[in-house]
């Protein structure tokens, strides 16, 4: 996965990320994406975050893999 810069991330557009309101898991290609994926699995089992945003989360992150 490439390093996303702070100044790349602050320049994404809100739709790019799994939580546009916080703007957490940002996922502008496919390798972001499967990150965003696993990263959200891994706090639902750590209790960090509901299966409904993770669901969410899953679900944008297949659009970008095209899945």
């Amino acid at each position: 996965m490439a390093k996303l810069k702070a100044s790349e991330r602050n320049a994404l557009p809100d739709r790019v990320f799994g939580l546009p309101g916080s703007r957490r898991y940002p996922m502008p290609d496919k390798s972001h994406a499967a990150n965003a994926k696993a990263r959200a699995t891994q706090a639902v089992h750590a209790g960090r975050m509901s299966s409904t945003t993770a669901a969410k989360i899953r679900k944008k992150a297949n659009r970008v893999l095209g899945r």
